[in-house]
Order: structure tokens, then C-alpha cells, then sequence
């Protein structure tokens, strides 16, 4: 009652000042989207940018794609510009890499990375080596996209990780992205860039809802490509992880923290090339890290930042040996409980975690 009597006796000017300040600083609400609307809205919003962007691929017209990313496009765009393709791997892609050398910017996109084989001459020899082959003279703005790694109960020839094979190779820039937010912005900033780049999404984080922040709504909000994210902070370990293991490691922390341990988890977002700058950093505050990832573990991603570190400033920071998290040394199994048993879970980093930390 001596606040209603207050403002009361002040004049009416003050009172709505004092209220305005009181009720009206709420900072936006995030919107809830999914990462396979997050791409399809990026797609989307640079399709309307640009019209010498297009979209090619197996079923991504008529059927609005093998898992509905490209839902709508065909309708509002067209046959010019969401173009189904044969099934031919090695045409489709021969196709876009000569359009991206004619000045055109294809999407072109892979039903699963595992069938990118099929392409890969194209790939490397035709895209990823001509601006150098050129003198700088040809560049070759190309989207390579579509999921990687495993997904569930696909077998040996559909879950292969991509990420150590193309992060291989000079030419090529490669990103992972794990949430909404990463599909969005690094689909649109490799789009808008002049060298191929390979996009390799998770087939299981397509329907997964992140909240998407206000400044990502932006038609204009990008994702520069070489720089990730810390997802976490925390003083005992670095965890470095890309695509779906980045929501495992996330998982491992929460439950480590209850006893303790504060894990900072890095979503690394693009794999080449590689932000070793934020990996050392972190791996300089913790003297501890640890690497997870969906691949197999002979030159790997994990082994890649491993050598990084130990030829870098970090490593005399070290307390104890990295630990790596990987997909186990095996063609993928069929049978779930051997599935299970092959990709990283959330008790096995917990595991590496502890192992490093010496508890």
C-alpha cells in the first residue's frame, strides 16, 4: 500500500517513467526452430539474395527433399532453381562444380555423405584445386551439403564421418554445425563464399529444436566460417567436439559439474579450416583436454588437434595426455546394442574425462 500511495502523490510523468522502466526491458523471446528449418530458411533467404544461387540434388524438388530441408523451395522458385536430379553422384556434381566455374553459386547437396564417393574426383580434382591450378584466376563458389556420419540402424555404407576425409584436403572448407543457430549462419556464409565448401550436417539433429537468438532471425546474420564456440565455460577440462557429439559432451558436463568438475565445451563449427587459436586458449586455463567425435579414430579430426596442440604453445600447459573420444576402429554394425557400443556415448566421455583428470 506505501507504493500505490508513492506513486499516487508523484506526477504522472514520473510514474510512467518509473513503470516503463520497471516492465518494458525484457529483451526479445528466442524462437524455438528445428536445425532442418534453420537450413531451409537460410537456403531460403539467400535464393532470394542472390539469383545465381541454385539448388540440385536427388528429390530435392517435387518431394521437398529425402528429409524435407529443402520443403517449400521447388514451389516458390521453381524448376531453374531446385533441380531433381538422376541418380548419378558423379553427373549431378560434374554439373555444379562446371555451373560454379560459369559464375553461378550451387547448393549442391548429397542424400548422405557416404554416396559423395560416388563424386569425390569432382570433389577434389575438379573444385577443390582449381583456384590454385588457376593462378587465382577461377574460383569455383560451391556448397557441398547433405548429412554425414551415423545416423540409426543404416549400417556400414550410411554412417561414415566425412570430416577427417575433407578436412584433409587444401582447397576445401569444411563446417559441422550442431545447432539451429550453426545451420543457419555457416549455410549462408558458404553460400556467399568464393571457394567450394563441404557442409556436413547430422541426419539425427535435422528435427531437433534449438532456441534460435534474435540477432540469428536477421536475414543478415552470418557465421564466419574458422571460428567456434564456446558452449560452456569451465576451469577443469576442454572438451572439443563438432555436429551432434557437441550435445554428448554438453550432456557429460552437466552431469560432471554435480561433482564438481567444470567442463568448458568447445563446438569447434567448422573443421578447415581448424580455430586452433580458441582450442589452445582454452587448453592454456583448463591443462586439460579431450576430443570427441562421431569418426573412426587413425587420423582423425581428435588426432588432428592433438598434434596441434602438441606442436603449439599449449601443450607445456598440459597436466596430463589428451584423451580422444571416437567412433570405434569398425565397419558401423547393423544391430542397435552393437550401434550403441560403436559411437561415442555420453558415459564414455565421462570416462575420458575422469581418465584425464586422474579421479
Amino acid at each position: 500500500m506505501a507504493v500505490v500511495a508513492g506513486l499516487a502523490q508523484r506526477p504522472l510523468q514520473q510514474v510512467s517513467g518509473l513503470l516503463r522502466r520497471r516492465f518494458h526491458r525484457t529483451a526479445p523471446a528466442a524462437l524455438q526452430m528445428t536445425v532442418r528449418e534453420a537450413i531451409n530458411q537460410g537456403m531460403d533467404e539467400e535464393l532470394e539474395r542472390d539469383e545465381k544461387v541454385f539448388l540440385l540434388g536427388e528429390e530435392v524438388a517435387q518431394y521437398d527433399g529425402a528429409y524435407k530441408v529443402s520443403r517449400g523451395l521447388w514451389k516458390k522458385y521453381g524448376d531453374k532453381r531446385i533441380i531433381d536430379t538422376p541418380i548419378s553422384e558423379m553427373g549431378f556434381t560434374g554439373i555444379a562444380v562446371g555451373a560454379a566455374m560459369a559464375g553461378l553459386r550451387p547448393i549442391c547437396e548429397f542424400m548422405t555423405f557416404n554416396f559423395s564417393m560416388q563424386a569425390i574426383d569432382q570433389v577434389i580434382n575438379s573444385a577443390a584445386k582449381t583456384y590454385y591450378m588457376s593462378g587465382g584466376l577461377q574460383s569455383v563458389p560451391i556448397v557441398f551439403r547433405g548429412p554425414n556420419g551415423a545416423s540409426a540402424g543404416v549400417a556400414a555404407q550410411h554412417s561414415q564421418c566425412f570430416a577427417a576425409w575433407y578436412g584433409h584436403c587444401p582447397g576445401l572448407k569444411v563446417v559441422s554445425p550442431w545447432s539451429s543457430e550453426d545451420a543457419k549462419g555457416l549455410i549462408k556464409s558458404a553460400i556467399r563464399d568464393n571457394n567450394p565448401v563441404v557442409m556436413l550436417e547430422n541426419e539425427l539433429m535435422y528435427g531437433v529444436p534449438f532456441e534460435l537468438p534474435s540477432e540469428a532471425q536477421s536475414k543478415d546474420f552470418l557465421i564466419p566460417i574458422g571460428k567456434a564456440k564456446i558452449e560452456r565455460q569451465g576451469t577443469h577440462v576442454t572438451i572439443v567436439s563438432h555436429s551432434r557429439p557437441v550435445g554428448h559432451s554438453l550432456e557429460a558436463a552437466t552431469v560432471l559439474s554435480k561433482e564438481g568438475i567444470e567442463c568448458e565445451v568447445i563446438n569447434m563449427r567448422t573443421i578447415r579450416p581448424m580455430d586452433i587459436e580458441t582450442i589452445e586458449a582454452s587448453v592454456m586455463k583448463t591443462n586439460h583436454l579431450v576430443t570427441v567425435e562421431g569418426g573412426w579414430p587413425q587420423f582423425g579430426v581428435g588426432a588432428e588437434i592433438c598434434a596441434r596442440i602438441m606442436e603449439g604453445p599449449a601443450f607445456n600447459f598440459l597436466d596430463a595426455p589428451a584423451v580422444r573420444v571416437t567412433g570405434a576402429d569398425v565397419p558401423m554394425p547393423y544391430a542397435k546394442i552393437l550401434e550403441d557400443n560403436s559411437v561415442p556415448q555420453v558415459k564414455d566421455i565421462i570416462f575420458a574425462i575422469k581418465k584425464t583428470l586422474n579421479i
